[in-house]
Formats: structure tokens, sequence, C-alpha cells
């Protein structure tokens, strides 16, 4: 594995969903997906706007049967054409033929589990004709009995023949508008499973650690597997996959992004950790910050720095911060002290500061 610094991304061809290019260099985009029953409309609809405005670039659905099937078109007419949506899609090949139909923008199948031959063409067939990128998702479930007998269930090199297998059978009917994912829910799994496909194709990679976990942990494990893939270059559309309402999913994604430089978007709260020289209650202001500029789109970096000792040299790291004291505290910006007030006036300075600064409308 080559290391290059600053992050050097992978090469990858472009893929368009929608209105949302995926490869080739551009920005890495959000997914989520819905827990909503897919037959009915409404409520579908309406998470899947939610998800969009929590920040998701790309929503998919599932698709369970064909009374769900039958919803897509409704679904697909009631949700903003520029809202990229992606029909989930296992064994019948007919409801991937409806997705494609109802005008859904992506759908993610495994060719291997759609059944013969034929049914695999008909459904690459009415994709190409539609301009219908296909994602081949190959999971920790979803692993072919060959493959497992011969490299058991937690080795990379079975994920990577999986998916370059299901990659050959659309290949082989000249199919090339193709996404892959290679999900496992061990970090180091599909940490080196991506790097495999990586090698051997120029596809763009949908990245995920599959059944990460609860909020929490789902959380840390996503961090930690998905931030080490983006480290290395790898990944051109990510989700956080988490036990918990799917509203959370992108906001975690946006801050992995966010914290390996790949995401020139929002505000970043730097805060000290705390320590007996803290005079000042430091973590609630902290939490009270981030909390009031979560929803602001300016790129911005904001320290939160608890004591006179370290404080005012680490928020220089940051474009606007405070430092408090003993009854006082000073707003540093650029790395310099541009005014010094007393202790309770510390949160108040502060976000109306990064009010000028972007010109977004704080939260209280």
């Amino acid at each position: 594995m080559e290391l290059n610094y600053p992050i050097k991304r992978r090469k990858s061809r472009v893929v368009k969903v929608g209105e949302v290019l995926i490869g080739g260099g551009f920005p890495i985009a959000v997914q989520s997906m819905t827990t909503a029953d897919t037959r009915d409309v409404d409520v579908s609809v309406k998470q899947i706007n939610a998800l969009f405005d929590s920040g998701c670039d790309i929503v998919r659905i599932s698709v369970l049967n064909h009374n769900a099937g039958d919803n897509l078109k409704a679904i697909r007419d009631k949700v903003d054409k520029s809202r990229p949506i992606v029909a989930d899609i296992h064994f019948q090949y007919k409801l991937a033929l409806k997705a494609i139909e109802a005008g859904f923008d992506k759908i993610r199948i495994n060719p291997g589990n759609i059944g013969a031959e034929w049914k695999v063409r008909e459904v690459t067939s009415a994709a190409k004709d539609k301009g219908v990128p296909i994602r081949i998702g190959v999971n920790s479930g979803s692993l072919p009995e060959d493959i497992l007998k011969k490299y058991g269930h937690d080795s990379p090199e079975a994920f990577a023949e999986a998916a370059m297998r299901e990659v050959a059978i659309l290949e082989s009917m000249n199919f090339h508008n193709t996404i892959i994912s290679v999900k496992s829910t061990n970090t180091q799994t599909a940490f080196w499973a991506y790097h495999m496909v990586a090698e051997r194709c120029d596809y763009p990679l949908h990245i995920g650690i599959t059944e990460a976990g609860t909020l929490e942990t789902g959380t840390i494990k996503s961090s930690v597997g998905l931030g080490a893939l983006l480290m290395t270059g790898i990944g051109d559309t990510i989700r956080v996959s988490l036990s918990a309402d799917p509203i959370h999913e992108a906001p975690v994604a946006k801050k992995i992004l966010k914290s390996c430089n790949l995401k020139d978007e929002g505000v970043e709260v730097i805060a000290c950790p705390t320590c007996g020289r803290c005079q000042i209650d430091m973590i609630p202001l902290a939490e009270s910050i981030e909390r009031k500029t979560a929803h602001l789109k300016a790129s911005l970096k904001v320290a939160v720095m608890g004591c006179a000792v370290n404080g005012p040299g680490e928020a220089k790291a940051a474009d606007v911060g405070i430092a408090g004291g003993a009854g006082m505290g000073m707003l540093i910006k650029k790395g310099e002290v541009v005014s010094r007030f007393k202790e309770e006036e510390l949160e108040e300075k502060l976000l109306a500061e990064i009010e000028a600064m972007t010109g977004e409308k704080i939260n209280e």
C-alpha cells in the first residue's frame, strides 16, 4: 500500500447518480438509507426528505416486495428530482425493472442473487437504456457459499473476489456504469477488501462498515474504519450505518470527512480536554457552541479553551476562539488576541464573532 501526504485520492471513473457525480475526484458524497416501510408512500417521502435535509447527497430505500415496488413511481414523483434516490433490490429482478422505470437514479443489486443470466441481462439492459448506474453491494451477509468455503468469512480476499465476480457479469454485458461496495462489519477486513478492489479496477467505491452497531459504538467503529480508508485515498461515497434513527448518519459521516480534511464545509469546534488549570465551566460551554453552530455551512475552525496557559497558543490554530481564566476571557482571531472581557461573556462574544465572520445566523 502506497502512502501519500497529503491525502492523494485514488483515481476512479465518474458515475452520475442523478445530479451527483461520484468518483473522478469529485466531493465525496454522503448517503443514508430509510427505515420506513416503502409500502407507505407518505411516510417514506417524509423520511427521504428529512435525510436529505440532515446532510445526505443520496438516499437509498429498500424495496421489500411487489407492493412496495408498485409505490416507487409515486415516491419518486413526490421527491424533488434534484435529490437522487437509490432502490435496494434483492432476488426479484422485476423490482429492479420497476425502480428503473419509476425514474430511480441508481439501483443496488448483487447480480449473483438476481437469478438466471437472462434476468440479469434484462435488468442491465434496462439500466443501460435509462442511464441508471448499478451498485454492486457485497457485504458480510451476502458472500457466495463457494467463496466462503475457499476463504472463510472474515477474509478480505473473499469480499474482493465476490465483488469482482459480480463486476465480470456486468462487464460481459458491456455495462460499466458501476459503483462497488465491499462492506464488512470487521474494520480490518473492510479496509483490506476495499484496497484489493481498488487495485483491480477503476470503478468508484462506496465505503461503509456494515452492522457497525448502536449510535455510540457504531459511530466509533465507523470513524475508525472509514477514517482509515479515507486517509489512504479510498472512498468516493460514504455511509455510516448505525442501529439508530438514520437521521444521525449524515452528520456523523460529514464529521468524519471534516476530520480527514476531505470536506470544506461546516464549523469544527476544537476544545481542550480540561485539567486542574481549567477555571471555567468549559465543557458545557463547548457543547453549547457546537450545538448552536452545527447548522452553519461556512468552513470555520472554532477553539474553546479553558485556561490562560495553553489556551491562547492552541487557539491560534483556529480561525477564531476563546480562552478563559479566573473571571476573565479573551477572544482570539487568526492567532491574535483581539479583545478581553468578563468570563460570563465568553459564549456571547464568540457567537457574535462567528455570526460576523460567516454571515449566517446562530441557533439559540
